[in-house]
C-alpha cells in the first residue's frame, strides 16, 4: 500500500515550503486555481521555483495550499475560501527575498495557539459540513459527472505510473477489495471525496468491476481518436510491429507508428497490441479492420511497413503483411531498424535447425544479462581456450559483456566461443563448489542440452557462413546517412553472392558441414540426424545420411529464403527511397557529384506538393550545398537536414525528406526509439499477472492529454444505461 500514497502525496500535503500542515496541526487543504493568471501569483507568493515550469491544469490536479496560508479575511463565514482569495502568508527563510506582499508569518503564543487552534477545528468542521451541503444540493446528474471525473483521474493516474487497476485481492468480498483502483478511492474518501463517499455509503463500493471495464474501453478509444488525430494532422506514417507477448494466455501483437511532426522530428508512437487468434486472411482481415475501423487508421496514407515477428508465428505475419500490400500498395515492406537485419532473417527461417539456435540465443542473453558471476565464469572459459592469443581473448569478453546475441555478427561469435560457453554452462551446472541456486543449474542445464545437439551446430554453421554475405550491408543499414546510402547501392552485389552460392551449393554445403564436424569433435558431440527424421528413415543416419540430410533440410532452404527475403525487403520502390538519401547534404559533400538522382526522387512524385517543379528545385537544392561558402556548416544526418531553416523554402524537398524520416529501415535520431524502449521495459518489469494491454496503452500514452469532461461525455454516451442505474441506486 506504500506505493499508493505516493501517487497522492502531493495532493494530501501543502506545497508550501516548510509548512509543518498535516503533521502538528492539522488544515483543510485548496487546490490551486486554474486561472493561468491566478495560478501564477499562488506559485510567486509560496516561494515554490520549482512549480513555475508546471501548467495550471497540472498544479490544480496534483498541488494544494493549506488554510494557514490565507489571511482570516478570505474566507467566508462558512470558511470557505472566497473565488479570488490570494495565499500571502509564508515562513520565509531570513536569507531569502520576499516577493510582493507575502508576509512572513511570526511565532504565536501559547494563548493564541490555543485559541487559533480551536478556530481551526470550527473552520475544518464548518466547512465538512458546507461540502457536504454543497454536494447534497448539486443535481444528481452532477453528481454523477463529477463521480465519474474522479474514477477517470484516478485510473488515467494509475496508467501514468504503470500501475495495475487491479489486484490479487479484487475475488474478496469486502467492499472495496484490495486493488490499486479501489485503494486510491478509498484514500480520496478518506481526503474528503463527498461524491464518492456518498456512493458508499448508499451502494456499498465505488466501482464495480464492469465499470471499471467501461473505463477502461473509453480510455483506449480517447487514445486511438488523440493517436490518430495526431497522425493525420502530420501526414503519412509507417505501421511497425514487434514480437507477440502473451498476456493473460492468448497472444497479442505490439503495434507502434512512425511519422515526422509538424515540427519536422521524427516520432515513434505505441498505438496498441492486437488479438492474434486465428489463420490466414481471417487473421489478417481482422487486423486491418482493427486498425482502420476501431482505431481510425487511414491505412491510404501509410507508406512503410516493418515486422520482428519469430518463430512459427512468422508465416502468419507474412500474410498481413501481403494483404496490406495488396490492398495498400504504396505501404512498401521492409526491415525494422531497431533489429539487426542478420537476426531479423535468421528469426524468419522457419526450420527447426535454425529456431533451436534462436532459441537458444535467447536463454543464453537471460542467463549471463543479470548476474555478473556469471559473465566471469563465461570470460574464464574463454581464457581457457584461448590460452596463446590474449588480443582475441580480450575482444570476445568485452563483445560478451553487451547484447552480443542481436549483433549483426552474433553467430560468428557464437561459433567462436561455443566450446567456452558449454564449458561455463556444464561447470554451473555440475556446481561442485555449490555456488549456484537450483533455478541457476536448471537453465545451465538446458542451455548445455541446446548446444551439445548436432542439429544446433550445423544450423549455426551455416546461419554464420551464409549471413557473412549479409553482414556488412546490414550494418550500413543502421549506420549514417552515407553509410545507409552507400548499402542502397551496394545490394545488387550482395545478391550477386548469395546467387552465387545457392548456384554451387554442393560445393559450399560441404565445406560447412566439414566445419560443422570438427567444431562437433572438439565438443565431443556426435553426428547425427534429428531423431524425428531418423524415425522415418531408419537407414540414413550415418555420417553420410546426416551430410545428405541437413544440405536438403538446411543448407538450400536457407540460403533460397535468405534470397527471398532480401528481394522482398529491398524492392526497387524501397531502394530508390533510400538512394533519397543523396538530398542528405553530408552525403552530397561526400559523392562529390554535381549529377542530382531525379529518377530515385520520382517515387514520391504523388506526395510531393508540386511535381511540376520537382526538376527545378532538385537542381537548385544540389547547387546550395556543392557551392556551399567555407563557412557554412553541413548537416550530418536526415534529422539534421529537416532542421534547417532554409528547408521551407523547398517544398518539395521538404516533403521527400519527411517521407524519408518515416522509414521504419532508417534508425530513429534523436528520439532513439523511446517508445519501443518503453514498451519492452513494461513487458520486462511488469509481473505476468498484472500485465494488461489496456494498461499498457495508458502507460506508453502518458503524455496525451485528457480532458477528464470529454472522457465522461464519451462515457455517459457509450453506457447511458448505467447512469439510470446509478441514480436509481443513489436515490
Amino acid at each position: 500500500m506504500i506505493f499508493v500514497f505516493v501517487l497522492f502525496k502531493m495532493q494530501s500535503h501543502c506545497a508550501a515550503l516548510n509548512c509543518t500542515s498535516g503533521k502538528s496541526e492539522p488544515q483543510p487543504l485548496f487546490r490551486f486555481p486554474q486561472d493561468p493568471e491566478r495560478s501564477k501569483k499562488w506559485v510567486e507568493n509560496c516561494q515554490r521555483q520549482d512549480l513555475s515550469d508546471k501548467s495550471p491544469d497540472q498544479l490544480y490536479r496534483y498541488y494544494r495550499l493549506c488554510g494557514k496560508h490565507f489571511e482570516p479575511s478570505l474566507f467566508d463565514s462558512t470558511a470557505v475560501l472566497k473565488e479570488d482569495a490570494l495565499p500571502t502568508i509564508f515562513v520565509v527563510p531570513a536569507s531569502q527575498p520576499q516577493n510582493g506582499q507575502v508576509k512572513r508569518s511570526k511565532g504565536p503564543t501559547k494563548e493564541e495557539e490555543t485559541e487559533n487552534k480551536g478556530r481551526k477545528r470550527m473552520k475544518k468542521g464548518k466547512a465538512a459540513e458546507s461540502v457536504k451541503e454543497d454536494v447534497q444540493a448539486l443535481p444528481e446528474k452532477d453528481q454523477y459527472t463529477e463521480y465519474l471525473r474522479s474514477l477517470f483521474e484516478v485510473l488515467v493516474l494509475l496508467g501514468e505510473q504503470s500501475i495495475p487497476p487491479t489486484g490479487p485481492g479484487d475475488d474478496k468480498q469486502d467492499g472495496l477489495g484490495s486493488s490499486n483502483f479501489q485503494a486510491l478511492l478509498e484514500y480520496r474518501m478518506n481526503c474528503g471525496d463527498e461524491i464518492l463517499k456518498k456512493r458508499y455509503d448508499v451502494n456499498q463500493e465505488c466501482c464495480p468491476s464492469s465499470r471499471l471495464s467501461g473505463l477502461i474501453e473509453v480510455c483506449e478509444h480517447y487514445i486511438h481518436s488523440k493517436v490518430a488525430e495526431e497522425v493525420k494532422q502530420n501526414g503519412f506514417f509507417s505501421l511497425l510491429t514487434d514480437d507477440l507477448v502473451k498476456i493473460s494466455g492468448e497472444w497479442f501483437l505490439p503495434v507502434f507508428l512512425r511519422y515526422v511532426d509538424q515540427s519536422n522530428f521524427q516520432q515513434e508512437r505505441f498505438v496498441g497490441l492486437l488479438s492474434f487468434e486465428g489463420d490466414g486472411d481471417a487473421l489478417a482481415e481482422g487486423l486491418l479492420s482493427e486498425m482502420t475501423d476501431k482505431w481510425g487508421l487511414d491505412m491510404e496514407h501509410c507508406r512503410g511497413q516493418a515486422h520482428s515477428c519469430s518463430g512459427t508465428h512468422w508465416s502468419k505475419m507474412k500474410r498481413f503483411a501481403a494483404k496490406l500490400l495488396e490492398k495498400y500498395p504504396m505501404a512498401v515492406l521492409t526491415p525494422r531498424s531497431t533489429r539487426t537485419l542478420n537476426v531479423s532473417l535468421a528469426n524468419g527461417i522457419a526450420l527447426s535447425g535454425v529456431q533451436l539456435v534462436m532459441s537458444a540465443f535467447k536463454k543464453v542473453e537471460s542467463f549471463f544479462i543479470h548476474s555478473p558471476l556469471l559473465q566471469l565464469e563465461l570470460e574464464n572459459a574463454i581464457s581457457i581456450f584461448y590460452p596463446d592469443r590474449e588480443e582475441k581473448a580480450k575482444e570476445l569478453k568485452e563483445i560478451c559483456q553487451g547484447s552480443w546475441t542481436r549483433r549483426n555478427d552474433a553467430f560468428e561469435v557464437a561459433v567462436e566461443i561455443l566450446e567456452a560457453l558449454l564449458l561455463c554452462v556444464d561447470s554451473v551446472h555440475d556446481n561442485e563448489d555449490m555456488r549456484w541456486d537450483d533455478q541457476v543449474t536448471h537453465s545451465a542445464l538446458e542451455i548445455s542440452k541446446a548446444l551439445a545437439d548436432f542439429e544446433f551446430v550445423m544450423a549455426l554453421v551455416v546461419l554464420k557462413n551464409t549471413l557473412t554475405l549479409t553482414r556488412a550491408f546490414g550494418t550500413n543499414m543502421q549506420g549514417t546517412a552515407t553509410d545507409a546510402h552507400f548499402a542502397a547501392t551496394s545490394l545488387k552485389a550482395v545478391l550477386h553472392s548469395l546467387k552465387e552460392v545457392s548456384d554451387n551449393i554442393d560445393v559450399y554445403h560441404e565445406f560447412w558441414n566439414d566445419e560443422a564436424v570438427n567444431l562437433a569433435a572438439a565438443m565431443e558431440i556426435p553426428v547425427k540426424v534429428p531423431r524425428s527424421y531418423l524415425r522415418k528413415h531408419q537407414s540414413e543416419g550415418g555420417a553420410s545420411g546426416a551430410e545428405r540430410y541437413y544440405k536438403e533440410h538446411l543448407s538450400v532452404p536457407v540460403v533460397n529464403h535468405l534470397l527471398t527475403e532480401m528481394n522482398g525487403l529491398f524492392c526497387e520502390e524501397h531502394l530508390k527511397a533510400l538512394r533519397c538519401l543523396a538530398l542528405v547534404p553530408a552525403v552530397i559533400e561526400q559523392q562529390k557529384t554535381t549529377e542530382p538522382d531525379e529518377e530515385s526522387v520520382q517515387v514520391f512524385q504523388n506526395d510531393i506538393p508540386n511535381a511540376g517543379t520537382l526538376s527545378a528545385e532538385l537542381h537548385c537544392w544540389w547547387v546550395k550545398w556543392t557551392k556551399k561558402g567555407k563557412g557554412d556548416t553541413v548537416p550530418p544526418n536526415l534529422q539534421g537536414t529537416l532542421q534547417l531553416a532554409d528547408v521551407k523554402f523547398f517544398p518539395n524537398m521538404l516533403a521527400v525528406l519527411r517521407l524519408m524520416g518515416i522509414l521504419p529501415t532508417l534508425a530513429m535520431e534523436n528520439t532513439c526509439d523511446v517508445a519501443y524502449k518503453r514498451f519492452h521495459m513494461y513487458m520486462e518489469t511488469t509481473p505476468d499477472k498484472f500485465k494488461s494491454k489496456s494498461l499498457a496503452l495508458l502507460s506508453m500514452n502518458y503524455d496525451v492529454d485528457y480532458d477528464l469532461d470529454e472522457l465522461v461525455e464519451v462515457y455517459m454516451k457509450t453506457y447511458p444505461e448505467r447512469e439510470d442505474v446509478s441514480q436509481s441506486a443513489v436515490v
